[in-house]
């Protein structure tokens, strides 16, 4: 479960008529197989550890790995708001003389500031790297900015993410691997293990993909930008 941090961890509405439990020799090896029961991608399910598994002695007395796995259902974002955003973002973008599409989606994970954002505005087309800079840096600037021009028109709006060619959604796939395999090493030696230091958006993609996890509990350590997630056994 996850330590207290200053980041929301705001829930995601399941449906539970479509949900299965999987096993697996450890963790990763039990969602995967539970992927495949769903014919579903990691964004579009919630993940629930029961069980982190042991490999035992010499093969006697071990346990298999359990988990949860369910279907999230989204709602359509709609609003006035949400088509000035669009336009707003799109008139930015041909000022850049940037050739791209936008379209809107409600947010799907942790990644897309589910419970945070309104909407996500998908940004599409052909060498879009200079939007999205280094470490996403330019894509941070490029949200902050849009959300700026929205709030001054619609006072206390919830803000909207933006995302570039999928880029968030690729750097939070590689957040929850290495939450993941940070916390089977955790569970395998007992130590604590610290991750590099990230933003606010991405410590709190950690510790949502370890909240269900009995086993192990993650907080955020240091100050300002050196701030990280410090992961921990629960046993």
């Amino acid at each position: 479960m996850a330590g207290t941090e200053d980041d929301n961890d705001d829930d995601i509405r399941e449906d539970d008529t479509e949900s299965v439990e999987t096993t697996g020799k450890n963790v990763e090896e039990a969602i995967d197989d539970a992927l495949d029961e769903l014919g579903l991608e990691r964004h579009e399910v919630t993940i629930e550890v029961l069980a982190a598994g042991r490999a035992g002695l010499f093969g006697i007395g071990g346990e298999p790995a359990r988990v949860r796995v369910s279907r999230v259902s989204f709602e359509d974002p709609e609003g006035e708001d949400v088509a000035f955003a669009q336009e707003t973002l799109e008139t930015m973008l041909g000022l850049l003389e940037i050739e791209a599409t936008v379209t809107m989606r409600a947010p799907e994970t942790p990644g897309d500031g589910v419970g945070l954002m309104k909407a996500v505005l998908d940004v599409h087309g052909e060498d879009l790297g200079v939007l999205i800079g280094r470490r996403g840096s330019s894509l941070s600037s490029l949200q902050y900015l849009l959300n700026l021009i929205v709030s001054r028109r619609f006072k206390h709006n919830k803000p909207f993410a933006v995302d570039v060619e999928g880029y968030r959604r690729r750097r939070e796939e590689e957040l929850e691997d290495m939450a993941f395999q940070a916390a089977e090493r955790v569970r395998r030696t007992g130590k604590p293990v610290t991750l590099e230091p990230m933003p606010p958006n991405e410590r709190r993609i950690v510790h949502l993909s370890l909240s269900k996890d009995p086993t192990v509990e993650t907080a955020s350590v240091g100050q300002g930008d050196a701030r990280k997630v410090s992961i921990h056994t629960l046993r």
